[in-house]
């Protein structure tokens, strides 16, 4: 699973190099800036994106969207402790405790879990739980020093292309051949599922904002269960799609804001 990972920053890796080409973008300068980009590769790609493909082996698709959507969940509890101007309100703790309940029915917490994997379950809320870290550790030390979003993104992409350079060897050892359709689907998941969509999101984030454009997170778990159902032929009882609106609406009202009394 490293060997896709690692496919998958490559090409990945490769969209947005040709992207930063075209727009003659430098790559970032400072020892430091390097060293908090290192960090940052680790938390939002080599290992979330690992984590996540280890799960799929034993963890249904659709199971695996949905912890995905728990992302912002995480980050706006973290966001309460580790960042100042994020205050608790009423309506984000409700809307936490809104996405735990969420969470909990999908997992079907009043069967005792009869069925699940929870190794992979928890590998797929470990790697949800990357994103958030991620971002905060970003937001803290590389914000507002200079270079452009698609400069430190596509740099950090290609340090998690060399980190998991490193790993895959000895986690997987050497590839004997390559397959033409395996090899496909890894390019296909590297350029269009991370290289472009992370083109994307950059346009996204100009355009109307980091907020407004963080909720097409709420968009990977119904994906995930129709392309699982679909395409896979996975099975769907009646708590995944009811738990899954339950984490959305918790979601979406975490990212909310009171409306402001008017005099």
């Amino acid at each position: 699973m490293t060997t896709v990972t690692f496919g998958r920053l490559l090409f990945g890796t490769a969209v947005l190099a040709v992207a930063m080409a075209v727009k003659r973008e430098r790559l970032p300068r400072g020892v430091r800036t390097w060293l908090h980009l290192t960090v940052a590769a680790l938390l939002l790609n080599a290992l979330p994106f690992s984590l996540f493909a280890y799960a799929e082996r034993t963890i249904p698709s659709t199971l695996a969207g949905i912890c995905n959507a728990t992302s912002p969940l995480w980050g706006m509890a973290l966001s309460m402790v580790a960042l100042s101007e994020d205050r608790p309100t009423r309506r984000r703790v409700v809307g936490l405790g809104l996405g735990f309940l969420g969470v909990l029915t999908v997992l079907g917490a009043w069967q005792g879990f009869d069925g699940l994997d929870l190794r992979g379950t928890a590998m797929a809320l470990l790697a949800s739980l990357c994103y958030p870290v991620g971002w905060i550790y970003v937001r803290r030390t590389l914000s507002g020093n200079g270079h452009s979003n698609l400069s430190l993104i596509g740099s950090q992409l290609g340090v998690a292309t060399l980190q998991l350079a490193l790993v895959t060897p000895l986690v997987a050892g050497l590839p004997t051949a390559f397959h033409p359709v395996p090899l496909l689907a890894v390019a296909a998941l590297g350029a269009l599922g991370t290289g472009f969509a992370v083109l994307v999101q950059y346009g996204l984030v100009n355009e109307v904002g980091p907020t407004t454009a963080q909720m097409v997170t709420y968009f990977i778990p119904v994906i995930a269960t129709a392309a699982g159902v679909l395409v896979l032929g996975e099975g769907l009882s009646w708590n995944t799609p009811v738990g899954a609106v339950i984490v959305l609406a918790g979601a979406a009202l975490t990212q909310t804001r009171a409306p402001r009394a008017t005099r």
